[in-house]
């Protein structure tokens, strides 16, 4: 093989139409970005029907901070941390995502990219809601 194959193992290739992400691809990878670190940087952050409010304004305006964030909103579902408190000697938890529901806006090159996390079938559920700007496909 020569040193210009494709084919040849740990040969770097350039990007083609046909793999080069579009733009909402992009902005919805972007929201992706902001999902992940939202959930894993506040994961087991310990968390109190009072320190609820305080901890959702945190993490929205930490995720804020990041390219491309349009918007936040954190929902801690003090319902269900009062719930889960009821049964424990403990004042607080650790925060998990059972306790909440987010949605991320995302604006990247006019294309904006609505994301949401809520419990579903017990598991904490990230989706993409809607993609739209521009020529969606662009």
């Amino acid at each position: 093989m020569s040193d210009s194959d494709e084919s040849e193992p740990g040969n770097s290739t350039t990007a083609t139409a046909s793999t080069t992400p579009t733009t909402a691809e992009t902005a919805c990878f972007e929201a992706g970005i902001k999902f992940g670190t939202l959930y894993h940087q506040f994961a087991g952050t310990p968390v109190s029907p009072d320190s609820a409010p305080s901890l959702a304004h945190a993490m929205e305006a930490s995720i804020e901070n990041q390219p491309h964030c349009v918007d936040v909103t954190v929902d801690v579902r003090t319902d269900e941390l009062e719930s889960e408190l009821a049964a424990s000697a403990a004042d607080y938890t650790e925060l998990t995502g059972r306790f909440l529901e987010v949605e991320i806006v995302v604006d990247y090159e006019g294309h904006e990219v609505v994301t949401q996390m809520a419990m579903e079938d017990g598991y904490p559920l990230m989706k993409v809601v809607s993609v739209s700007g521009r020529n969606a496909g662009d």
